[in-house]
């Protein structure tokens, strides 16, 4: 670029430079704008900046001028706030459905939202057990791909796998596709599942979309009747175990005091403690009833029992004689 046209372009570069190096904590002279004007081949006189830095000022840039010794200008008011960008880094970084590439791509996309002495702030690290390993393995098409379908009003066509006793991967139906009817995504416990209308079952059925392949938009227009059309995500009412239906059950739960913690964080605000005594308490939970259910519970030792109702007591003690017979 021409210096005649780069000086036309000085007051985009103030705006630049006090955007990438100033913030809150952190501002820069008149003579640390002028040299940072000069690196980028632009020489400027203190009227001139001052007059870009009106100028920005009239655009609607928040450039604060701190009295100080030299007196400098920064930018404050950002898009963001640093804790809103920690946030929005953490939350790339603890996602199993992301690459370590994708993760550190959108990072830094991130980080080109705060001032250069807050990116510092935002070199964060989080290990994330079970991450995908090859963008082949990421979901985010298939999720596109389903909200085209969604936005169409269109069927989605898939195939599905499944792993064999071998640990290798197979297409069900015999590699037919699966056609069914969006109705909506959900992510839990690190895995996104679609929630469809299957015309063939005539109910409602869900898929991990991390086990969906050769997704596409059908050509057919998406079913329509009074299920898909009054559909509500269950929004925690009903605690899921691996996203596992079943009935819905309340179930009271004898808790030991040092496990009060685990049913908490398990079942969030919805969960209704009482106490018994210094050594345990009850708990009523709203559960779909399933085997994933039960293996929680088991594996929650004699620190968390069913206490009602009688007929759950009874399931899962069947569910724990199953277990222990002969093949």
């Amino acid at each position: 670029m021409t210096y005649n046209n780069k000086a036309k372009l000085k007051t985009l570069y103030v705006k630049q430079i006090l955007e990438e190096e100033t913030d809150a904590e952190h501002g820069l002279s008149m003579r640390q704008i002028i040299e940072r004007l000069e690196q980028f081949g632009i020489k400027a006189e203190r009227k001139s900046v001052y007059r870009d830095i009106e100028v920005l000022l009239e655009f609607g840039c928040d450039i604060q001028t701190y009295q100080r010794n030299p007196v400098e200008y920064a930018i404050v008011r950002r898009d963001f706030e640093l804790d809103e960008l920690m946030l929005m880094v953490d939350a790339v970084q603890s996602s199993k459905a992301l690459t370590k590439r994708q993760c550190n791509a959108l990072v830094t996309n991130i980080k080109l939202l705060a001032s250069d002495h807050q990116r510092a702030l935002l070199e964060r690290r989080i290990h994330v057990p079970g991450r995908i390993k090859t963008k082949s393995q990421s979901v985010f098409a298939n999720v596109d791909a389903i909200h085209e379908a969604l936005r169409l009003r269109r069927k989605v066509e898939f195939a599905y796998y499944r792993r064999n006793v071998d640990g290798e991967r197979y297409a069900t139906r015999d590699g037919r596709p699966h056609v069914v009817t969006p109705v909506e995504i959900a992510y839990a416990d690190g895995f996104y599942y679609l929630t469809a209308w299957d015309d063939d079952h005539g109910n409602m059925v869900e898929y991990r979309l991390d086990r969906m392949g050769k997704v596409r938009v059908s050509d057919s227009e998406a079913s329509r009747n009074d299920e898909i059309a009054h559909h509500v995500y269950d929004e925690g009412k009903y605690e899921y175990f691996g996203r596992f239906g079943g009935e819905e059950v309340t179930a009271t739960l004898s808790v030991r005091a040092d496990k009060v913690e685990i049913v908490m964080d398990r079942f969030g605000d919805s969960a209704e403690i009482s106490r018994i005594d210094d050594a345990s308490a009850k708990a009523h939970v709203r559960i779909r009833k399933s085997e994933q259910f039960f293996g929680w519970i088991a594996g929650m030792g004699k620190t968390v029992t069913i206490a009602g109702p009688k007929s759950l007591v009874e399931e899962y003690k069947e569910y724990l004689r199953d277990l222990l017979k002969d093949e």
